[in-house]
């Protein structure tokens, strides 16, 4: 049997950093491996525990989640993150996503939805609420289809199905390297920073 997901929970709330733990760690295959009340503590926990999934609050005293995303990314933690909020304002998604998070639901979901989503960002899937979506649809208009040649969009569709450099080439019969440089190029052209980022694009493009 695999190692359960390691999950860091993170909120400043400490019945909802119990509640969480109490849910999550019923699940077979996830384990939650310690908890933070901010964005520097989480920071700090997540260099220390080595979680798989940093399960963050966007909205806390001190430092906020978009701090602690800036923060795991500075130290080059690899944790996936997936924030869960009860905020919806565009102004709260925006720099949550640009900051590197892969996930973004709310806290209104359900348990199981919840330890779904978790699966799903350590899957290295794309997750986000319907809303939020919807959200970001309008944030940075439709670069996906203005600057990319045809190849490239094949391989950033390919992204955001989920799929591996490896599994890219096989699907396409090209080198490894090749879809490397479709890559770069493609995070370059997009103005992006990461195959996430350039993923949500593409899920925005496809919904236009």
């Amino acid at each position: 049997m695999a190692e359960p997901i390691r999950v860091l929970v993170v909120d400043d709330h400490p019945v909802v950093r119990q509640g969480l733990r109490t849910f999550l760690d019923l699940q077979d295959d996830l384990t939650v491996v310690g908890e933070a009340a901010d964005g520097a503590a989480a920071v700090t926990a997540a260099g220390d525990l080595r979680p798989d999934v940093v399960l963050l609050d966007l909205r806390m005293p001190g430092a906020d989640g978009v701090a602690a995303l800036h923060g795991l990314r500075a130290s080059g933690n690899p944790a996936k993150v997936l924030v869960i909020t009860s905020f919806t304002e565009p102004a709260a998604v925006l720099p949550a996503i640009r900051a590197g998070a892969a996930g973004y639901v709310y806290k209104d979901l359900d348990p199981p939805a919840l330890a779904a989503a978790i699966r799903a960002v350590h899957a290295g899937h794309v997750l986000l609420h319907p809303e939020v979506a919807r959200l970001l649809a309008g944030g940075e208009g439709r670069r996906a289809d203005v600057r990319l040649t045809a190849r490239e969009r094949e391989v950033l569709a390919a992204i955001a199905r989920g799929r591996a450099n490896r599994e890219i080439a096989r699907e396409l019969a090209v080198s490894e390297k090749t879809v490397k440089t479709h890559v770069s190029a493609i995070l370059t052209k997009l103005g992006v920073q990461d195959r996430t980022q350039a993923a949500l694009i593409a899920v925005r493009h496809e919904r236009g």
